[in-house]
C-alpha cells in the first residue's frame, strides 16, 4: 500500500520588521542619502573646477539670465594672449591691486571694509570669478559660504594668469556686453588686443556698475576714475605686482 505523500508546508513569510520603519531608521536612511548627495555635489564641483582650469566655461548664470532677458548677448571668448596687457593691468589695478600677493582673500581689504562699514571693496578678482562662473549674483549667507569654500580651491588649482583670463572673458562690461573683446568692439570699435592705456582704463572704470556707465561717453566721474586706474596700472607694472599674470 502506497504511503501518502505529505505536502511540505511552505515557510511562513516573515512580516516586515517594524524596526525598518521606526523614526530612527528613517532618520538614519535620510541622513545617509543626504550625505551621499552632498559628497556627490562636492565631487562634481571639484571636477568642474579642475575642468575649467583648462577648458573655457561655455556660459555663466549671469550671461544666461541676461540672454533670456535681452534675447541675445555680445560675447566672444579670446585667450589672454589676445587681450591687451593694458586692460589686464587696468582691471587688476581697479579691482584687486594685491591680486598677485594673496591666496584668494585680501585680508587687509576685508579689514578696511569692516572698519569703514563699506558694502563693497573686499571682494578679490578670484572671488568674483568664483561668483560669476560657479555661482549666481545676489547676496545671501549661503552663496557667500559657497564662495568662501570654492575660492581657495580655485587659487590652488588655477594659475593667476588663468584666473585673470577667465575674469576678462566673463565679466559684464555693459548692457548685454560680456568680456574684453566684446567691450573693446562695443565702445571703441577695436579688438581687445588693440586697447591703449586710456581705453583700457575707461573699460576698467565701468566696474562695478557697467549698466549705468559708458566707456565711450564718460562723464566727469568716469574720466577721473580712469586717470586713477591708469596710474594704478602703471604702478603695479613698475613694482612687479602684475608679474603673476603677465608671464
Amino acid at each position: 500500500m502506497a504511503k501518502a505523500v505529505r505536502k511540505k508546508k511552505s515557510p511562513a513569510r516573515s512580516k516586515p520588521s517594524r524596526a525598518r520603519y521606526s523614526p530612527r531608521a528613517l532618520y538614519l536612511r535620510l541622513r545617509r542619502w543626504v550625505l551621499r548627495g552632498v559628497l556627490g555635489g562636492v565631487a562634481f564641483l571639484l571636477a568642474l573646477i579642475l575642468l575649467y582650469s583648462v577648458v573655457n566655461p561655455p556660459i555663466t548664470h549671469t550671461i544666461w539670465a541676461e540672454k533670456r532677458r535681452l534675447g541675445d548677448v555680445d560675447r566672444e571668448w579670446v585667450p589672454i594672449e589676445q587681450i591687451s596687457p593694458n586692460l589686464a593691468r587696468s582691471v587688476v589695478a581697479a579691482e584687486d591691486a594685491r591680486f598677485c600677493e594673496h591666496w584668494g582673500f585680501d585680508v587687509n581689504a576685508i579689514r578696511n571694509a569692516l572698519e569703514s562699514g563699506a558694502n563693497r571693496g573686499a571682494s578679490t578678482i578670484t572671488q568674483q570669478v568664483v561668483k560669476n562662473v560657479f555661482l549666481w549674483q545676489g547676496r545671501s549667507w549661503f552663496r557667500k559660504a559657497l564662495e568662501t569654500f570654492i575660492t581657495p580651491v580655485v587659487e590652488a588649482t588655477w594659475s593667476k594668469k588663468r584666473i585673470v583670463e577667465v575674469y576678462l572673458n566673463v565679466a559684464e562690461m555693459g548692457e548685454g556686453v560680456f568680456g574684453a573683446d566684446a567691450a573693446a568692439r562695443h565702445y571703441f570699435g577695436v579688438g581687445a588686443d588693440k586697447l591703449n592705456p586710456q581705453q583700457a582704463a575707461l573699460i576698467a572704470a565701468l566696474l562695478p556698475n557697467p549698466k549705468e556707465r559708458s566707456a565711450a561717453n564718460p562723464g566727469n566721474f568716469m574720466r577721473k576714475r580712469a586717470r586713477q586706474i591708469m596710474d594704478g596700472a602703471a604702478t603695479i607694472e613698475r613694482d612687479g605686482r602684475s608679474a603673476c599674470f603677465e608671464h
